[in-house]
Order: C-alpha cells, then sequence, then structure tokens
C-alpha cells in the first residue's frame, strides 16, 4: 500500500486526548502489470485477483494491562500506559502490485476468470461523513486515593487525590508506578498533563497551520469499534491472503483498538470447487483477521493524519493503515500507504493508474526495523495538500509525492485532488506477507488514535 497527507490553515487550539514518533528511505517505481483488484500488493510477478472494498466485520480481543497512575493533583486527560511487548505482524495489501512479470488484474471490474469485483483493491469511495469527536471521560477514582502524589493502582483509568477526566486513559500528579503493569509489563507514565502511548501529550494541540481537529477516534469506549466510524470487509478479500476477514477480530478496551490474527478455521460460505476465482476455491480459511474501513462513513480531503500505534512484525504479518479515494476504480482512485510492512521492513507509498487497467505507478520508499523496533509504539503521519503528499514515521520523513508528478495516465489527471477514506487491517500471507505456518498465534495490532487535522 501507500500513503500521503496534507497542511491547511493556522491556528492553535488545545483538547484533551493524546499523540507519537523514525525513518529512512529509498524509492522504487513500478514494474509489469498488477493483479490485485484490491489496491493491493507491492509484490513482484503473479497475479493476483480481488475486490473491492464493502464490509465487513470485526471482532477479536483486544489487549491492554491496567495502568496504574496517581497523583496528588488534579488528574487531565489521560494517557495509556507506555510499554507492551510487541506483537509481530505484517502489513496490509498494497494497492496492484509493484510487479515484475505476469499480467495482473486487480481491482475493480473483473478478477481473472473468476467472479467480476469493482473498485481498486478496496472499497470504493464514501461521502464525507461527521467525525466522530472523543467522548469525555467521566470522573473516575481507580484503586484507592492516596495522598502526596504517591502511586495508585486502579484499572485503565485512575484518580489520585481529586478528580480524574479522559476516558480510560489515566495521568497522575507524579510519574505512575503502574499497579498491575501496562501491556506488557511496562510502568505507565504520568507526569502533569500525561503522555499517551507514542510519548506525547495528552492534551490535544491543533499543529501550526491547521485549523482543527477535523475527526478522531481515541478509542475509549470498550466493546466494538465505533460504527459511526467504522463498517469492516467480509471474507477473502485481496493479494491471495490467507486471513477471513471478520468484524469480531476487533475490540476497544482500556484505551487501545486491538486488530488481532488468529489461527483458527473458517469455512468458506461461497466455497465452489469448480471456479476460477481463488476466493471461491477455498473451502476453508485457517486464519482471521479484521479489516476497517471509514468508507461510506468517514472522508477527508487534505489534512494531517496521525496514527498511534504498534504493529507485529513475526513473519506472516502484513498489517496497514492507508487511505483511496472515494471515486474511480483502483489505481486510478489513488491509493497511499501510510503505514505498511511487511517482510522485515515498513513501507510509505503513493499509487496512481498507468494506462493498463489495474496496474500502478509505485512511489515507495521502504525502512528496515526489528524485533526490537517493534515493541514499541510509534507515530505514523501524513501531510496532504493540494501540491504534494509527506509521509512520516516518528516525524522523520519517508517518502515525498507532488501531485503535478502523479496523474493518472488513463485521464491526466491527479486522483489525489478528491476526498479518500481510510482503511486500517491486519493481513496474513498473501502476495507479500510471507508463510506464516510457524508463527506463533494470535497475533496483535494495537492502536491508541487516529486523528485528522484539517
Amino acid at each position: 500500500m501507500t500513503r500521503c497527507a496534507v497542511a491547511l490553515c493556522l491556528s492553535v487550539v488545545s483538547l484533551s486526548v493524546a499523540g507519537c514518533s523514525g525513518s529512512d528511505s529509498s524509492t522504487s517505481g513500478a514494474g509489469g502489470s498488477s493483479a490485485t483488484p484490491q489496491g493491493g500488493t507491492n509484490s513482484t510477478g503473479g497475479a493476483s485477483n480481488s475486490s473491492v472494498g464493502g464490509g465487513g466485520n470485526s471482532g477479536g480481543l483486544s489487549a491492554l494491562g491496567g495502568t496504574a497512575n496517581a497523583g496528588g493533583a488534579l488528574n487531565t486527560g489521560g494517557s495509556k500506559a507506555i510499554g507492551g511487548t510487541s506483537s509481530t505482524g505484517g502489513s496490509l495489501p498494497t494497492g496492484g502490485t509493484n510487479s515484475n512479470g505476469g499480467a495482473s488484474l486487480t481491482g475493480g471490474t473483473s478478477t481473472t476468470g473468476g467472479v467480476a469485483s469493482t473498485g481498486g483493491s478496496k472499497a470504493a469511495g464514501g461521502a464525507t461523513g461527521t467525525g466522530g469527536s472523543k467522548s469525555a471521560g467521566t470522573t473516575s477514582t481507580g484503586g484507592t486515593n492516596t495522598s502526596g502524589g504517591t502511586a495508585d493502582t486502579g484499572g485503565s483509568k485512575t484518580a489520585g487525590g481529586a478528580t480524574s477526566t479522559g476516558g480510560s486513559k489515566s495521568t497522575g500528579g507524579a510519574v505512575a508506578t503502574g499497579g498491575s503493569k501496562a501491556t506488557g509489563g511496562a510502568t505507565g507514565t504520568g507526569g502533569a498533563s500525561g503522555t499517551d502511548m507514542c510519548g506525547r501529550s495528552t492534551s490535544i494541540t491543533v499543529p501550526s497551520g491547521y485549523a482543527k481537529l477535523s475527526w478522531h477516534d481515541e478509542f475509549d469506549v470498550n466493546g466494538a469499534p465505533s460504527s459511526a466510524n467504522w463498517g469492516y470487509e467480509t471474507g477473502f478479500v485481496r493479494n491471495n491472503e490467507l486471513q477471513w476477514y471478520q468484524s469480531q477480530n476487533a475490540a476497544v478496551s482500556g484505551g487501545l483498538l486491538t486488530i488481532t490474527a488468529k489461527r483458527e478455521q473458517v469455512t468458506n460460505p461461497n466455497y465452489n470447487p469448480n471456479g476460477s476465482d481463488w476466493k471461491t476455491t477455498r473451502q476453508y480459511a485457517q486464519y482471521t483477521s479484521t479489516s476497517m474501513t471509514t468508507s461510506g462513513k468517514q472522508s477527508w480531503k487534505f489534512g494531517r493524519f496521525e496514527m498511534c500505534g504498534k504493529i507485529p512484525i513475526t513473519k506472516g504479518m502484513w498489517p496497514a493503515w492507508w487511505t483511496l479515494g472515494v471515486s474511480g476504480e483502483w489505481p486510478a482512485n489513488g491509493e497511499i500507504d501510510i503505514m505498511e510492512y511487511y517482510n522485515g521492513k515498513i513501507l510509505a507509498n503513493i499509487a496512481w493508474a498507468t494506462s493498463t487497467r489495474w496496474s500502478a505507478h509505485w512511489d515507495s520508499s521502504t525502512k528496515a526495523v526489528d524485533a526490537t523496533w517493534a515493541t514499541q509504539y510509534h507515530l505514523w503521519r501524513m501531510d496532504w495538500d493540494s501540491t504534494k503528499i509527506d509521509l512520516y514515521v516518528d516525524d522523520a520523513l519517508m517518502n515525498t509525492g507532488n501531485l503535478s508528478a502523479m496523474l493518472n495516465d488513463t485521464n491526466g489527471q491527479s486522483p489525489f485532488l478528491q476526498n479518500a477514506y481510510m482503511i486500517v487491517n491486519l493481513a496474513i500471507g498473501g502476495d507479500n506477507g510471507g508463510d506464516p505456518s510457524s508463527t506463533t498465534f494470535p497475533q496483535q495490532y494495537l492502536i491508541d488514535y487516529i486523528r485528522v487535522f484539517q
């Protein structure tokens, strides 16, 4: 996949919630044609079919150790405890394939010898929705009140001497020492205003050059992700991936969204042993996961997009956070992979149409990462405006693309001058993810928040 970002207005506003940050780059073009009807893979060779967006289900379990924070003074909007062991995993399919050979069929209208599908690799468009604003946390007192700013133990929200605000994220007067330890056993962080999982203040500040926090999901309400923000892809979707997408592998708990990849057998209701489409010739799926999308619910044109998350990088994992334009079939609708991981590297990609249907031009940059890097939360960012797209990880620029140089061969137009929706998914195997057979499951993709400033 491939991704992008923006800048508008100026003004600084302070709200209550959370923020994050690393990288290096190299570019690669696209070769061959791509076989991915879904927005798909930065893969080489081979053909892959896939369908478009659509709804899906999600669910799963979410993991977060409760943090204990304390404080003597007023606690404000909280942060989540930092730490946690990192699960490892892969990234999501990128549009098309950066293939060297083989004709490729991706996206929309038809798959090779298979069922007709529409859209790039991912679901098409959706009108701009209204951004779900963060619900204010109710006052809570986690654990026992202690005086003098010593640590207080609590669930995922705690309050020291006075009152506490900020959903399930906690802060403390002094640095919290965490009663029960947060995800992965590291102690929670506190301080006067608190820090989020990426080590930034939990008080949201509108960046210079932007007017407002246009939309965000802080994942502070336990249960299923907000239906006002998220829909789901279902079943086998793209890039010959191994997982069956379903909603129940995504859940919110303790201020985190967790997408869980599981090794479990699911019967394919679309099974046809005589079919020619890979989505129907598999009788069973041996893995399950979730792909969440804002298609039809929320979309944006230009802005700064931020996600604080921790990704799994074990063999076979293919996590991603990416956008697709609301109009046109893939890749003529434009794909931006703000975060994608597979085979030992994170990628920042931008894709648009060649003169061959379902074949993309790719502007791609990669950075090698290791298990130590994966134990931490990182901040991915896109700044996207009417002239260019800049993609960052931990505030380090990974890739930049000028819109004037990224015009569809089919019509000479930029696909990045329209609204786009986002997709958050954890794929397994397929064209790029690798073989997960030796990987220990479950694997988890954890997200603290996603925000859009305009």
